[in-house]
C-alpha cells in the first residue's frame, strides 16, 4: 500500500456522530462529514493508526478500499475477481469476510460472501477463515458494494484497562462522548456518585492527563503488510507520557465491590494519583474541596437493573443532594426513562438523541449550572 490518502470511516453509536466529528476535528483530523453510524475522514496510513490510538469515541476504524455498483450475484462475482485485493491484503494471513446487504437487489449476505471469498482465494491464494484477525467488511446498500478493511480488531472500547466490571457497565467510548457532550475538556473536576467500575471518572482523568486511549492494546493493523513497527512504537511512546494536571476526579458507590473495582481499574490506567473512590450512598455524597465542575452519572434504570417504579425515590434523592450541595456544578444524567430524569427535579435542558446501549435506548439529560 502506498502513502496516498484514503477514505477513513469511524464507526460510532448512531446519534453521536456530531460529537465524534467534533472530537476528530479537535485532534487535527481532516473530517469530511458524517453518515448514519459514522464519521468520514481523509488521511494517510499514519492517520489511520493515529485514529485508532487517540480517538476516544470511535468504536472502530475502517479504511475504504473501493466500491462498485452491483445488481446481481454474477456481476458481483465478476467484479470481485477484478478487484485489486493484492494491493492491500497480506497473502500469508487468513481473512474473514463479513457482508451486510440492505435495500439492494442482492439481499442474501451469505451468497454474496461466498462469491467474494472465492474471488479472493482464487486471485490471491489467501485462506478464508471465520476466526481470522484480518477482517474485510463488505456493505451492499442501494446496489453499491463498498469494501473496507477493519484496522482496529477488537472494538476500541476494549482498552485493556478496565478488567474489573459490575452490572451493566458503561462502555468507555460512550462515556467519552457523553463527557464531551457535557462540555468536558479536561479542565475541571468530575464526580460520579454511582461510579460502578469507574468508567466516567477514569475517562475524565485520562482526558485531563492527555493519556491516549489505545496506548496499552494491540490493533489489527499491526498485522498488515504496510505496518512499520518502529514508527508505530514512536507514535505510541509519545502517547504514554501523561501531562501534569491539577484537576482531581471523584467516584462513589454504595457497593464496596464497585469501589474496589474502580480503584484497581484506575491503578491499571495510570490515573490512581488523580482519582479518589469512596464507599458511600447518594445521601452521604460529599462536595469535593475543588472549584465547581461536572457531576455525571449513569444510575440504575428500568430494564437494566431492577423495577423502575422503585427507582423514582433514588433519582429524587440524587437530585435533592445535588441541588443542596453542588451549587455551581453542571450535571449529566444518563437514563432510558425521561420520567426518571425528571424525578431529579434538576433544571434539565432537552435530552440528547437516543443511543443504543445493551438493547435499550438511553439519553443524556443535562442540567444547567445549579444555583
Amino acid at each position: 500500500m502506498t502513502t496516498s490518502e484514503y477514505e477513513i470511516f469511524l464507526i460510532v453509536a448512531p446519534g453521536l456522530e456530531p460529537i465524534l466529528a467534533d472530537e476528530a476535528r479537535s485532534a487535527g483530523f481532516d473530517v469530511q462529514g458524517t453518515l448514519p453510524g459514522g464519521v468520514t475522514l481523509r488521511g494517510d496510513w499514519d492517520e489511520v493508526q493515529r485514529a485508532n490510538l487517540c480517538l476516544r469515541g470511535a468504536t472502530r476504524v475502517l479504511v475504504r478500499l473501493g466500491s462498485f455498483p452491483v445488481f446481481h450475484l454474477a456481476q458481483l462475482d465478476k467484479r470481485a475477481h477484478k478487484f485489486p485485493w493484492a494491493d492491500t491484503l497480506r497473502p500469508d494471513l487468513p481473512l474473514r469476510v463479513e457482508v451486510t446487504c440492505r435495500k439492494s437487489k442482492i439481499y442474501h449476505a451469505g451468497a454474496a460472501s461466498e462469491r467474494i471469498e472465492r474471488a479472493i482465494s482464487e486471485t490471491t491464494g489467501i485462506q478464508i477463515n471465520a476466526k481470522a484477525a484480518q477482517v474485510l467488511k463488505v456493505r451492499i446498500e442501494d446496489n453499491l458494494c463498498t469494501i473496507s478493511l477493519d484496522t482496529s480488531g477488537d472494538s476500541l472500547h476494549r482498552r485493556g484497562m478496565k478488567l474489573a466490571t459490575g452490572k451493566a457497565p458503561m462502555r468507555e467510548t460512550l462515556a467519552a462522548l457523553f463527557l464531551r457532550a457535557c462540555g468536558y475538556d479536561g479542565s475541571e473536576p468530575v464526580l460520579d456518585p454511582m461510579c460502578g467500575s469507574g468508567t466516567f471518572v477514569i475517562e475524565a482523568a485520562e482526558i485531563a492527563a492527555q493519556l491516549q486511549p489505545g496506548r496499552a492494546r494491540s490493533f489489527a493493523f499491526e498485522q498488515f503488510a504496510q505496518f512499520d513497527p518502529a514508527a508505530w512504537e514512536q507514535m505510541r511512546q509519545n502517547a504514554t507520557t501523561p501531562r501534569a494536571t491539577d484537576q482531581r476526579f471523584f467516584g462513589s458507590d454504595r457497593d464496596a465491590g464497585a469501589i474496589a473495582n474502580s480503584t484497581a481499574n484506575a491503578e491499571r490506567a495510570g490515573v490512581a494519583d488523580l482519582t479518589t473512590f469512596r464507599h458511600a450512598s447518594v445521601s452521604d455524597l460529599r462536595r469535593p474541596d475543588t472549584p465547581p465542575g461536572l457531576v455525571i452519572v449513569n444510575p440504575p434504570y428500568g430494564g437494566r437493573i431492577g423495577n423502575k417504579k422503585l427507582l423514582y425515590a433514588l433519582y429524587g434523592s440524587l437530585g435533592q443532594v445535588l441541588r443542596q450541595r453542588f451549587s455551581g456544578w453542571r450535571v449529566g444524567v444518563v437514563t432510558n426513562e425521561p420520567g426518571l430524569a425528571a424525578a431529579t427535579s434538576l433544571p434539565l435542558t432537552p435530552a440528547g438523541p437516543p443511543i443504543d446501549h445493551g438493547g435499550l435506548k438511553i439519553r443524556l439529560h443535562q442540567s444547567k449550572t445549579l444555583p
